[in-house]
């Protein structure tokens, strides 16, 4: 009888291999599949551990129908490459990374910020015309954020924020389960999700972070940028969906809004001719906040706790809600220590 099979599909050394090869012990086999073959030898997978980014959609239903797969561990926090609905409706167990790279989304976030309110878009062009003039520039102390998604992520780049600005107030689905911020004096306030627009109009910088899901499609718009205070900065490393990229752009050229940093867009990659490009109040980043030197080994030490936790049939490190597209807070893997 054959062996249940273990199939990576994402950048893995030999050595990276070995190691899963290693966690599965006598009890799988591993096949590390390259993109190009992804669509032939997922179907011999029980256990699926990757990021299928091929222009060719998988064909999820197939996979469902042929009744061998069993858990899909995401290489990503973003989930949108396998929740389709046919792996929704299905008895397949879904884990993805979601916090796994909060450091790295906060530090992306603080650079985009950063930038903004020292002016470097207008600054780094001045260089490559060589002109050594002082113009002015604006100051983070003392400003109100908002947080629009307090998981993993917005609760790193809240502490990494805390000690540098006047307030820090979030939204989130679960604000219960988030309260303990507030205890800890990272936050003030943590309010429902449906409060985005009170969030909005009270910060001088909104800061997204907001998974990808239908509720957040499109969620913020002309009448949430309208609400904002004049001069206000927009940070986006959630999602590109989440946001009306013609009105934003509408309300970065009338200037309502004194910038934007955008890790994410939608369409990605931004068009050639959108007017983002040459708006000296925004910063682009091409979805790089996750990114990191150690990203492919933290996700291989994950996948192998994971599987750990999988063979002794307790519930897996940020075991996903299908419905909702991403874990609750309470399965959502803690930071801190070794995460």
């Amino acid at each position: 009888m054959s062996k249940p099979t273990i199939v990576t599909c994402f950048p893995l050394s030999d050595a990276q291999v070995n190691q899963i090869r290693t966690a599965a012990g006598d009890r799988y086999d591993v096949i590390a599949s390259a993109q190009e073959d992804i669509h032939e030898l997922i179907f011999q997978a029980d256990i699926f551990c990757g990021h299928v980014k091929t222009e060719k959609p998988m064909d999820w239903q197939a996979v469902v129908d042929a009744g061998r797969l069993k858990w899909i561990q995401s290489s990503a926090a973003g989930l949108d490459h396998c929740l389709a609905p046919a792996v929704i409706d299905s008895p397949i167990v879904v884990s993805g990374c979601s916090a796994l790279f909060a450091n790295q989304v906060a530090e992306t976030s603080m650079a985009l910020l950063m930038g903004l309110i020292r002016r470097l878009p207008v600054f780094f062009q001045a260089q490559k015309n060589r002109e050594y003039v002082r113009r002015p520039t604006d100051d983070l102390i003392g400003k109100k954020v908002g947080i629009i998604g307090f998981g993993g992520n917005g609760y790193r780049i809240a502490k990494t924020l805390s000690s540098m600005v006047d307030e820090i107030i979030a939204t989130d689905l679960f604000p219960d389960a988030e309260q303990h911020a507030v205890n800890d004096g990272i936050v003030k306030e943590i309010l429902p999700a449906d409060e985005l627009e009170t969030v909005m109009g009270q910060c001088d910088v909104t800061i997204v972070t907001l998974p990808l899901a239908e509720a957040n499609e499109k969620r913020i718009g002309d009448v949430q940028f309208r609400l904002c205070k004049p001069g206000a900065y927009f940070i986006n490393v959630g999602r590109g969906s989440v946001v009306d990229q013609d009105a934003l752009i509408h309300h970065l050229a009338n200037g309502s809004l004194a910038g934007a940093g955008l890790d994410v867009a939608d369409p990605e990659p931004i068009e050639p001719d959108s007017p983002l490009w040459e708006m000296s109040n925004v910063i682009i980043t091409p979805h790089i906040g996750a990114q990191s030197a150690w990203r492919v080994p933290k996700t291989v030490d994950f996948f192998c706790e994971n599987l750990d936790r999988y063979d002794r049939g307790e519930e897996l490190m940020n075991s996903v809600d299908k419905e909702l597209g991403f874990p609750r807070p309470q399965q959502r893997v803690q930071l801190g220590g070794k995460w």
